[in-house]
């Protein structure tokens, strides 16, 4: 239902030469029609008075917001500083959270009930791609080049542009990320990386792996290194798009493999491509190595928690997971990890200048059924403006700042400090890190399917080789967007 939704949507928006709101703040006939009519009239088309005058944080005095985050540490951030901006502006909010494993499942439904119950929600770039193209996101670029909605010190050019740019898009399927409307904004960003415990490879006489090769023969030979239940490289592994993105897609892009092309202004699946196989082929080899005995069920919760408790020695995932776990009295472990980079495959004639990050960006969104928007607005600048994220990044443990000066202040560098090669990592990656995924409005859907064929392969004998269960992804993932038009 919900895929038949979406293409209706799709085809009847594109129809009419326009995605409703999609790509409205790039187009520059769209920008002077706008301009125009701020001149002219004194009230937008649904009646609300148009900003005008000077920039005042009190200017939506007495509106009170409800806004949903998912359980994460850039949400502890925001809440801790709650308190202040309701000082500041007078305005309520009703702040709740759940853990990432409902969350979306509740946001779904607040928002397909366009009943703008929630103003402010917490969201990925991914699934903006969903959310955008069903009308559930209002495009922030009139808010942002409007200098009575937008304080003078928000200084939006100080966004990392990688990171940025990973939150626009025009609603095109099959278009990069990059262009189009600004559909939310940055709160954190993660880059996915090797985390590895330095107590445990000394004690095993082993050293940190640098080459995809290196990897597996270390993940399997710390199998059960301190008995049962002990194991080498902790992986996701449950049947959703988690499992897909962090390391599995950064392995992937490595290995020189792509989820989807555009041909005859079709998407297809590239999964069962050379690259891809082989990739495959490794990290199913991976898994049944050096992984968890209950892999199936690992999203990143579990597998920090190995990490931290030394049962893995090794994980590869975001940055943050690991960071998390190594700050003083986190986890039985901190103090003990160490950060490297993407293991390359030597095998696939990959050097270290081809390691490359798939692209994690927690971000927060205005509902486009908000009857709050511009009390809304303000919460989102305050909250991803440089002096919370100053805060937020070298004291409120939100380390993948987004905004580049927090990033090359001294203040930052020495927050960090503690983390062995952790800075390193960071600025070694950041440049290349990006979402490697074609957008396309059925991200989740595809990438379920692709996360269950990974289990088969790890847990079953259903397939006779990889080659033959990618060969029938690509004819399942294929079948998922086969109604979608590439133009």
């Amino acid at each position: 239902m919900k895929k038949r939704m979406l293409a209706m949507m799709l085809s009847a928006l594109m129809a009419v030469g326009t995605l409703a709101g999609c790509g409205g703040g790039t187009d520059e006939q769209t920008t002077e029609t706008t301009t125009e009519t701020t001149e002219t009239t004194e009230t937008t088309e649904s009646g609300e008075a148009e900003a005008t005058g000077e920039f005042d944080w009190r200017a939506y005095e007495g509106t009170e917001l409800n806004v949903l985050f998912s359980e994460h540490t850039y949400a502890d951030a925001v809440e801790a500083k709650l308190g202040e901006f309701e000082e500041l502006t007078g305005i309520t909010v009703n702040y709740s959270t759940m853990p990432e494993s409902n969350y979306y499942e509740k946001l779904n439904v607040e928002l397909s009930s366009h009943s703008g119950s929630i103003d402010v929600f917490m969201t990925g770039a991914y699934q903006s791609w969903e959310y955008a193209t069903a009308g559930n996101m209002e495009p922030l670029d009139d808010y942002i080049s409007n200098a009575s909605l937008t304080n003078a010190d928000y200084n939006y050019d100080d966004f990392i542009p990688g990171v940025i740019d990973a939150l626009k898009w025009d609603c095109v399927p099959g278009h990069a990320v990059g262009t189009g409307s600004q559909w939310a904004l940055p709160m954190g960003w993660e880059i996915n990386i090797l985390t590895y415990n330095k107590r445990i490879l000394e004690e095993q006489n082993l050293t940190a792996p640098q080459t995809a090769e290196e990897l597996l023969e270390t993940a399997a030979a710390l199998h059960e290194f301190n008995g049962s239940g002990t194991y080498g490289l902790a992986l996701r592994g449950t049947a959703d798009w988690g499992t897909i993105h962090p390391a599995y897609m950064s392995m992937y892009t490595t290995w020189g493999a792509k989820d989807f092309v555009v041909e005859d202004g079709r998407l297809v699946s590239q999964v069962d491509s050379p690259e891809a196989i082989a990739m495959t082929e490794y990290w199913v080899e991976l898994v049944k190595s050096g992984g968890a005995p209950q892999w199936s069920t690992y999203g990143w919760e579990l597998a920090g928690a190995d990490l931290g408790a030394g049962n893995a020695a090794m994980m590869w995932d975001a940055d943050r997971g690991g960071y998390t776990q190594n700050v003083e009295g986190a986890s039985a472990e901190a103090g003990n990890l160490a950060f490297g980079m993407i293991p390359y495959p030597e095998s696939a004639g990959k050097t270290a200048d081809d390691m490359r990050s798939n692209l994690w960006v927690w971000s927060m969104a205005m509902n486009a059924d908000s009857a709050n928007k511009e009390a809304a607005w303000y919460f989102m600048q305050y909250f991803t403006g440089p002096e919370f994220m100053q805060w937020s990044g070298t004291e409120g443990a939100c380390t993948d700042t987004p905004r580049q000066s927090v990033l090359e202040s001294a203040e930052y560098e020495a927050a960090v400090s503690d983390a062995e090669g952790y800075l390193e990592a960071f600025n070694t990656l950041k440049d290349t890190a990006s979402i490697y995924f074609t957008p396309q409005p059925y991200f989740t859907e595809t990438t379920t399917e692709w996360a269950k064929t990974l289990q088969e392969l790890v847990v079953t004998d259903k397939y006779s080789s990889v080659e033959e269960a990618m060969k029938q992804l690509k004819e399942t993932m294929d079948s998922i967007v086969a109604d979608l038009v590439v133009e």
